[in-house]
């Protein structure tokens, strides 16, 4: 059964690449140029990273950072860089429990009401002191200025109050459950405050100083971001005198430039590749669980095709998605129909592990709407990152009776068209999960967020998610966001793919243990003895 299942996903994925040729202008453009291209911007030679000193480490990303703003970032991939550079006030343990960062303690004095001391002793990289000065004005910026990415994350942060130069008081506009969740994740850096005011942002964003183990040295747009070593660090001595993070979008060289040493860890490893790597003489494979899932988010505007119940749940029935799991991504994944996975607060038992496949319905669903000669047309927008998993969707969709156009976009594209909100009815989007809480994934859904990329509008659910941002309650609160995801199944404005697992190509000289978070934290990355 699993055999025949995957010869047909096989044979639907030729027929999909058949059927979209007409669509080349995205298609064949983007995916046919990416190795000479990155050749020539320097990410083609073994020479171009490595220097073979045992004290310099080189990381190969898909995806190039958004900016070195860490207010002003909305991706895992620019997190996973700058939080070597900029800190947060709190950090996540071994098994999530929050321990000190650049704060010793903390306590709640009300409902509305948490406070904080500072570390003592700890300056950024140009030798200013940190102080409660640069909290405020790093907390209060973020809150305040819609236009930061991260802002629907703070902005209800009415005031940080400086008791002393080691002390502050957040004060929020309502209770707030998962403060210290939000504390210790991207949007959360702390920015030097002297410095910006007397420099002005953008002088600050072409030269960024942060209080973290490693300092800017130089960032080259869509080919490397440079760190090294902040010598003044006030925790332990950081281990690595430079570091690179190259950005090589094509999997096939990243892969290359693993196996001739160029690199010393990869992302995102083509299960094709695996055994080679496995088999290299100075390489290794390391996977893990991450946080990331897979969604297919579709438009519910009205006048689009999407807009339609019966062929929103036809487009999930048309995909299978365990065959993806099997043959793009090796087995390693897990079917799912919430992006609330195991281990973060709110998570539906019932909606994970599971899945909806049933072609022959979703056929019958297209007629039930109306399409009897012909199915919709869709158009499908994925990151080259997700090319694969885009095609076989596609292919998926085909064979049901859709007209599908494949729009595969460069990650700066994507990430250009997605901060518009500029996708049609359908697009693939990797979604992580660093507040380690149900809110993170679904507050996407609020009647604000929604509007402009889902238009999603359910009284239901927006009641339920207002509720939970301040409800100091677990067990509701919980019930509250696992009533939320049942909505969300029911109602489709997104199609949960499954939970990935993190493949990384690692040089056997290297130490590296992948994050459920996947961040990169540079000083827990060692050589081998």
């Amino acid at each position: 059964m699993k055999n025949s299942r995957l010869i047909t996903v096989l044979l639907l994925v030729v027929l999909v690449l058949s059927a979209c040729s007409g669509n080349n202008g995205n298609s064949s453009a983007n995916n046919g140029g990416n190795s000479s291209t990155n050749s020539e911007a320097g990410n083609g030679g073994s020479d171009s990273g490595r220097t073979g000193d045992q004290a310099k480490l080189v990381i190969a990303n898909s995806a190039d950072i958004e900016s070195f703003d860490p207010h002003n970032n909305n991706n895992t991939y620019s997190e996973s860089v700058i939080i070597n550079v900029f800190e947060y006030l709190v950090k996540n343990g071994e098994n999530q429990e929050k321990v000190p960062g650049l704060a010793t303690e903390w306590e709640m004095v009300d409902d509305t009401t948490w406070r904080f001391k500072l570390r003592e002793g700890v300056t950024f990289h140009n030798g200013d002191p940190f102080t409660a000065a640069d909290v405020k004005f790093s907390f209060e910026r973020v809150a305040k200025d819609s236009s930061l990415k991260q802002n629907s994350y703070f902005k209800h942060i009415t005031e940080v109050k400086i008791v002393n130069d080691y002390e502050v008081e957040f004060i929020t506009e309502y209770p707030d459950p998962i403060l210290l969740n939000r504390l210790s994740k991207m949007g959360a850096g702390i920015l030097p405050a002297k410095y910006i005011e007397e420099n002005g942002i953008e002088s600050f964003l072409k030269n960024p100083i942060g209080t973290g183990p490693y300092k800017f040295s130089s960032w080259t747009k869509d080919d490397r971001v440079v760190l090294v070593k902040n010598e003044s660090y006030y925790g332990d001595a950081p281990q690595w005198e430079e570091v690179t993070f190259r950005m090589i979008p094509e999997a096939a060289t990243r892969v290359s430039e693993l196996l001739t040493g160029g690199v010393d860890i990869i992302t995102g490893v083509p299960v094709t590749d695996i055994e080679r790597i496995n088999g290299g003489e100075a390489t290794k494979i390391e996977a893990a669980t991450i946080q990331r899932v897979l969604h297919l988010l579709m438009r519910m505007t009205e006048g689009t095709v999407t807009a339609d119940p019966l062929v929103r749940e036809a487009i999930e029935l048309a995909i299978d998605k365990q065959a993806i799991i099997d043959s793009i991504a090796g087995g390693m994944g897990t079917v799912t129909r919430t992006s609330v996975t195991p281990g973060n607060f709110g998570a539906d038992p019932g909606l994970y592990e599971t899945s909806l496949f049933d072609a022959d319905k979703a056929k019958q669903l297209l007629q039930d709407a109306g399409y009897t000669n012909g199915g919709p047309e869709v158009t499908l927008s994925a990151s080259t990152v997700y090319k694969e998993i885009a095609e076989v969707v596609a292919a998926m969709l085909t064979g049901v009776g859709f007209q599908v156009n494949l729009d595969i976009l460069e990650p700066s594209k994507f990430t250009e068209t997605y901060n518009s909100k500029g996708f049609k009815e359908l697009f693939i989007l990797g979604v992580g999960n660093s507040l380690f809480d149900a809110s993170n994934n679904y507050n996407r859904f609020l009647l604000e967020n929604a509007a402009g990329e889902t238009d999603y509008n359910n009284p239901e659910v927006e009641e339920l998610l207002q509720a939970a941002l301040s409800n100091m309650n677990p067990e509701e609160r919980a019930k509250q966001y696992q009533q939320v995801q049942q909505h969300i199944a029911n109602d489709r404005p997104t199609i949960y793919l499954y939970q990935m697992q993190g493949v990384y190509g690692v040089n056997k000289r290297i130490n590296f243990a992948p994050r459920l978070d996947e961040m990169f934290i540079l000083d827990d990355i060692k050589l081998a003895n």
